[in-house]
C-alpha cells in the first residue's frame, strides 16, 4: 500500500505548498487476451494495486515531474519543443501532456510527484496506470473534466507515440471505469460495455518475475500478423472472422497467420462463454475456459514462456485451483488463477516453493482484490 502521508510530505519537500491526490489502478485481465487490438472482446478488471500522483498546478506553463520509485525526473515547458526525456517513465507524462494539448485541453504547468505499487514488468499494466493518472492529474490540475472513453484514448495514444507499443484501449479502458467487485466486459468495435460481478470468484496473480526482451517487439510483430490474417481473409480485422473461413481457407492460408487467426477466433469465444459462465455462477465452467486461453496463447499465438507454462502448469496441479493461465502480453509477468476461496495463503505457499524449486527464481504471489477506478483522493 502507498503511504499518502509520506507522498504528500515529499512533495512539500520538493515542490513546496500542499498536493492534489489522484489515483489510477493497474489491471489484470481474466480472459480475451490480444483481442483488444483486433475489435474483440475482453473481460478485464481494476486492481487494488495502483498509481497515485501529487500534483499542484503552476502559475506557468512548466511540468517539473519526479517519482518516489525511480531516479531522476524530468522538466519541461508546453510552449516549447518537447525533447524526449532520458528516463523511460518520464515519457509517458511527456506523453499524455501533449496529447492532452492536442486534444485541445490547454494545460497549466503543474509539479507532479508520483508514487507507485504496480509491479512493473509483470502484465498488469503499470503504463497504463502512470499514463491513466498523470492525465487526470494534469487535466483535474486545470480545470478541465475528461470524457472516460476521451481519457483512455489519450493514455493509449501516448503509449503508441511515446512507448512504441501499438496497444489495445484495454488497459487504460480498465483503469478508468473499474468497479470495485466487478470485471468490466467491454466489446472493443463498438466500445459499449457491461460489468459482470466476480465477487463469487476469488483470483490469485501469480508473478514470474521475468519478462523476456522480445515482448516488446513481439507484441508489435503479432499485431502485424492480425493484421495480415484480417486482410487476407478480406476482414478488415479479425473481428469479422469465423472459424469456417479458416476452415475454407486454411490450403492457401499462411500457416503462423492462421494460427494468430485461430487464437483471436477461439478466444474471442471464450470471452463470451466466460460471461456467460460468471454470470450463472458457473466457476468450473469459466476455469475450463482459462485453462484453453493459455493452450491457445501458448500453441497458436506462442506469446507465453518457460515460466509461464511452468507457473501455469504448477497451478493446474493444485486441488483448490479452477482454472490458471498467462494474463498480459506476454512473455513473462503474471499468471490469473480462479480458486476455490478460502485457504489461499496455504495454496500461495504451495505454488511458491514448486515454482522455486524449478526455476530457482522466488516469485511474488498477490491476492487479487477488485477495484475502482481513476479518481480524486
Amino acid at each position: 500500500m502507498i503511504d499518502l502521508d509520506k507522498l504528500t510530505s515529499e512533495f512539500r519537500i520538493r515542490f513546496g505548498g500542499t498536493p492534489r491526490l489522484f489515483r489510477a489502478p493497474g489491471r489484470v485481465n481474466l480472459i480475451g487476451e490480444h483481442t483488444d487490438y483486433n475489435q474483440g472482446f475482453v473481460l478485464p478488471a481494476a486492481l487494488n494495486f495502483a498509481t497515485y500522483v501529487a500534483g499542484r498546478s503552476r502559475k506557468d506553463r512548466c511540468i517539473r515531474v519526479a517519482s518516489l520509485n525511480f531516479e531522476g525526473g524530468a522538466e519541461f515547458d508546453l510552449d516549447d519543443p518537447v525533447r524526449p526525456s532520458q528516463n523511460a517513465w518520464a515519457r509517458y507524462v511527456q506523453g499524455v501532456a501533449l496529447v492532452l494539448e492536442r486534444e485541445g485541453h490547454v494545460l497549466r504547468g503543474a509539479d507532479l510527484l508520483i508514487d507507485s505499487d504496480v509491479p512493473v514488468g509483470a502484465g498488469l499494466s503499470s503504463s497504463a496506470a502512470l499514463e491513466v493518472s498523470t492525465a487526470f492529474a494534469l487535466a483535474a490540475l486545470s480545470g478541465h473534466q475528461l470524457d472516460g472513453m476521451d481519457l483512455a484514448r489519450i493514455g493509449q495514444s501516448a503509449e503508441h507515440e511515446f512507448a512504441g507499443v501499438r496497444s489495445g484501449l484495454m488497459d487504460q479502458f480498465a483503469s478508468v471505469f473499474g468497479r470495485a467487485g466487478h470485471a468490466l466486459f467491454l466489446d472493443c468495435q463498438s466500445l459499449e460495455w457491461s460489468a459482470i460481478s466476480v465477487s463469487h470468484a476469488q483470483f490469485l496473480i501469480c508473478n514470474t518475475k521475468t519478462k523476456h526482451d522480445l515482448a516488446e517487439s513481439e507484441y508489435n510483430k503479432r499485431r502485424s500478423e492480425c493484421e495480415s490474417a484480417a486482410a487476407f481473409l478480406g476482414h478488415s480485422s479479425l473481428r469479422g472472422a469465423s472459424l469456417t473461413d479458416l476452415a475454407d481457407r486454411s490450403d492457401t492460408m499462411d500457416a503462423i497467420l492462421h494460427k494468430r487467426a485461430r487464437h483471436i477466433v477461439t478466444e474471442n469465444t471464450r470471452v463470451l462463454s466466460s460471461v456467460e459462465a460468471l454470470r450463472m455462477g458457473d466457476l468450473a465452467t469459466f476455469g475450463t475456459l482459462m485453462n484453453e486461453s493459455h493452450q491457445s496463447l501458448r500453441d497458436d499465438f506462442e506469446v507465453s514462456s518457460r515460466e509461464l507454462d511452468l507457473m501455469v502448469e504448477i497451478a493446474q496441479g493444485q486441488n483448490r485451483v479452477l482454472g490458471s493461465r498467462m494474463t498480459g502480453g506476454g512473455f513473462g509477468g503474471c499468471t490469473i488463477n480462479l480458486v476455490e476461496k478460502g485457504g489461499s495463503n496455504d495454496l500461495a505457499s504451495a505454488i511458491s516453493a514448486a515454482y522455486r524449486f524449478e526455476t530457482g527464481i522466488e516469485p511474488e504471489i498477490y491476492m487479487c482484490n477488485v477495484e475502482n477506478g481513476v479518481g480524486e483522493i
